[in-house]
């Protein structure tokens, strides 16, 4: 049997660190799905793995694309399997590590099919959010597929102001004639291997401290820096990230430093909430707070393998 360690859990919690210790004692690769990890321009404010430890272990899907490809999460899907199925056929284990649910989703459960849309439909609501902006593509998918509408404002409601994926929804709603919401939940890929889900959380109060211990390591290690050198593509949407969206707001003169880096650290606070909510969803997961032994996490998958036989 084939086994995908999954190592979940809000940001800043210690996932790499757990995943490169897991990582060593099977004798395996990591996969990374952090979805801003992947690329290549940007380091410090996606808390990218240290050199050291890219060193320790292999890892893939870190740094391999930049800002300007049109990377989807269904390309991800694709690439991150084929690259696992490659390490399953010398190995029986891969660590897969990472903080976006969606990602994560992808590779465990497969992506919902969705038609192909003609380019035209594409290029008109392209030209209608330009000209309306993010209340037009609003407006459309809550006339389109109210269900999906409310589910996304109730569950995750800043994909309400991502205008690439709200501009996906509303062109499969206009070019197949079908709610978006209609294509989720459709019977997935078969996976060659068994999921083991470890989830790592702490007390709010500690992990919201850690949160901003992280915010304030990453100024110290040159973010500012960073954003300004991005700021000149600040609308692709790579970067529609906490951590540079504040900072742009600063570099546009909207906000003091000072305030751009209390909204950093408020809205990565945000995120971590979201993060959680997300993996809870799933029952399959064991749940370890973030200062277990990593000896106890090895014994809880290795008690996992047995249940198989």
């Amino acid at each position: 049997m084939k086994y995908l360690i999954t190592v979940i859990g809000p940001t800043a919690i210690g996932k790499t660190s757990l995943s490169i210790l897991l990582a060593k004692h099977y004798n395996c690769e990591i996969v990374s799905c952090d979805s801003r990890q992947f690329f290549k321009e940007m380091t410090i404010g996606t808390a990218v793995p240290s050199s050291a430890e890219l060193a320790a272990v292999p890892h893939h899907f870190i740094q391999n694309k930049s800002i300007l490809e049109n990377y989807t999460v269904g390309d991800f899907e694709k690439e991150a399997i084929a690259k696992i199925e490659e390490l399953f056929l010398t190995n029986d284990y891969v660590v897969l590590v990472g903080g976006s649910g969606l990602y994560v989703n992808a590779v465990l459960k497969g992506f919902d099919e969705f038609p192909e849309i003609n380019p035209s439909v594409r290029e008109l609501v392209n030209a209608n959010y330009e000209k309306l902006g993010i209340t037009y593509l609003q407006e459309q998918l809550e006339t389109l597929d109210s269900d999906y509408f409310e589910k996304i404002k109730l569950e995750n409601p800043q994909t309400l102001q991502n205008p690439q994926r709200m501009m996906r929804f509303v062109e499969v709603c206009l070019g197949s004639g079908k709610p978006y919401s209609s294509f989720l939940n459709q019977k997935k890929n078969e996976r060659s291997f068994i999921p083991i889900l470890i989830g790592l959380e702490a007390e709010r109060s500690i992990m919201y401290n850690r949160i901003n211990q992280r915010v304030e390591i990453m100024f110290n290690e040159g973010l500012l820096n960073e954003a300004k050198t991005l700021f000149p593509n600040k609308e692709l949407n790579a970067l529609q990230t906490v951590g540079y969206r504040e900072l742009f707001s600063y570099f546009n003169g909207e906000f003091s430093l000072e305030f751009a880096i209390e909204e950093i650290k408020k809205n990565t606070r945000r995120f971590a909430k979201r993060q959680l909510t997300w993996f809870k969803r799933d029952e399959n997961t064991k749940w370890f707070d973030f200062e277990t032994p990593y000896e106890e996490i090895i014994s809880y998958i290795n008690s996992k393998k047995q249940a198989q036989f």
